[in-house]
């Protein structure tokens, strides 16, 4: 049973220091701590970062089953095969709370013609995010 307004789709990510990753994650994004569970190793077994009523869930890079199935951005040419858009109330204030804690803009801010503005992003591990006011739900 899911909770009423709440998001059943979660993307999730691996980084390879995944500690540092929740860290910029909330300063450049404005993600905060929904659960952190560390594992025997220093890393990050497995959390959850919520933005809105959205999540992210994430973990420290692992050679398991799981592992074995997803390429980090460093081991792709820097390229992602997907890609994560997150619905923001102001976009222009995100992207420059994104820009002060240097994250690496690869389309720059822009307002859209089919409404709203939007701009692109890669975090310090190259996992691309898109950030925007178009709210499809609300079209």
């Amino acid at each position: 049973m899911t909770t009423p307004n709440a998001s059943t789709l979660m993307p999730c990510l691996r980084y390879r220091d995944a500690r540092a990753a929740i860290a910029w994650l909330g300063k450049a994004f404005g993600f905060r701590e929904h659960a952190v569970h560390a594992d025997d190793n220093d890393g990050i077994e497995h959390a959850e970062l919520v933005l809105g009523r959205g999540m992210v869930m994430l973990g420290s890079v692992r050679d398991n089953d799981y592992g074995s199935q997803v390429l980090q951005p460093d081991e792709a040419s820097g390229r992602n095969t997907q890609s994560i858009y997150v619905v923001v109330a102001d976009c222009r204030a995100h992207y420059e709370r994104a820009c002060a804690a240097g994250a690496e803009i690869v389309l720059d801010y822009e307002e859209k013609d089919y409404g709203g503005a939007g701009y692109t992003c890669r975090d310090p591990e190259g996992h691309l995010w898109s950030f925007g006011s178009y709210d499809p739900w609300a079209a």
